[in-house]
């Protein structure tokens, strides 16, 4: 019997006509709540992105034997949970790195030189004369930057930092990253010094419970008054509140985000009236190259789990072992 896979989101023409060569396939729309969940029902897999997918949505999907979520991220789903059902969580890590490290260094630089702010008051045709001091960046090149994560993303950013801006790095991570250190000098650091040694800090981990609110009050307190903050993880990694307060009373320079704890931001955030900021609608992996190599590669890896073959890209794979 044919496979029966549910698309709940748009996917490329080819990709989708991939799929449909190995599955039949049925395309939902997420927000129609309740004829999702009864296609989940009645289905082996799923492919999607940046919709949550709560146990009670699995009730009753007894056939569902993977899901594959087109972001490197997964903290949509309940994986103790998908692990209890014996549903593989399948994810597209590799494809996205150097998109998304582009994302984190424009903002370094957008942040440190007032790109945004500035291009905003040209615009606005207040530039008249030449600029003074009030209008002074910071420089980039030969600055200390921390990286919270030093994973594919942050080794990518590492990469950038070091060969292309001579930049000292330093990072925590739960277990040491020796090509990092070897190829860009990088240096394995507690937090506490990462934070209070570093010109920027750049948050690149995935959101757990260990992660949430991982900078808060306190450790923005232990940054430099001179230090940038960016986030390009998850919002929730950041207390926003805490962030917002620290910019304006110039505990902390300034801010590039990526990321919200709610998304869209909404019109009434206080970050979306501070010029020391700047902020982008989540565009990490957005570009029209990446965003397609996700989408194939998560169709890809949705065909394979559900025919046994795959090999990586699972953030369960211990489901298979069972």
């Amino acid at each position: 019997m044919k496979k029966k896979i549910v698309a709940y989101k748009s996917l490329p023409k080819d990709v989708l006509a991939y799929l449909q060569q190995h599955a039949e396939v049925t395309t939902v729309d997420p927000a129609q709540h309740d004829a999702f969940v009864a296609a989940l029902k009645d289905a082996d897999g799923a492919i999607g992105a940046s919709v949550k997918i709560t146990p009670a949505m699995l009730e009753g999907a007894t056939r569902m034997k993977a899901l594959a979520t087109v972001s490197v991220g997964f903290d949509a789903f309940d994986v103790d949970d998908l692990n209890q059902r014996g549903i593989v969580l399948t994810h597209t890590p590799d494809v996205l790195t150097e998109s998304t490290a582009d994302t984190a260094f424009s903002l370094i630089l957008s942040t440190a030189r007032r790109v945004v702010e500035l291009a905003e008051w040209v615009k606005a045709g207040e530039w008249t004369e030449s600029i003074g001091e009030e209008h002074f960046g910071v420089d980039v090149h030969g600055k200390t930057l921390g990286i919270v994560g030093l994973g594919r993303i942050g080794g990518a950013v590492a990469r950038r930092a070091s060969l292309g801006f001579r930049m000292s790095v330093l990072y925590t991570n739960r277990s040491p990253n020796a090509q990092a250190e070897r190829d860009y000098g990088a240096k394995k650091v507690e937090l506490d010094e990462l934070l209070a040694t570093s010109d920027f800090v750049l948050l690149q981990v995935p959101l757990t419970a260990a992660t949430r609110n991982l900078i808060g009050a306190p450790e923005l307190k232990k940054m430099k008054r001179t230090a940038i903050l960016i986030n390009a993880s998850r919002g929730a990694t950041v207390d926003e509140n805490a962030l917002i307060e620290a910019l304006q009373n110039g505990t902390i320079l300034a801010a590039g985000l990526d990321v919200f704890v709610k998304e869209p931001l909404p019109a009434d955030s206080p970050l979306l009236r501070m010029k020391n900021v700047v902020a982008l609608p989540h565009i990490g992996s957005a570009t029209h190259e990446t965003r397609y190599a996700m989408n194939k590669n998560a169709a890809e890896n949705l065909i394979g789990a559900l025919d046994g073959t795959l090999t990586n890209n699972m953030v369960n794979p211990e489901v298979l072992k069972r």
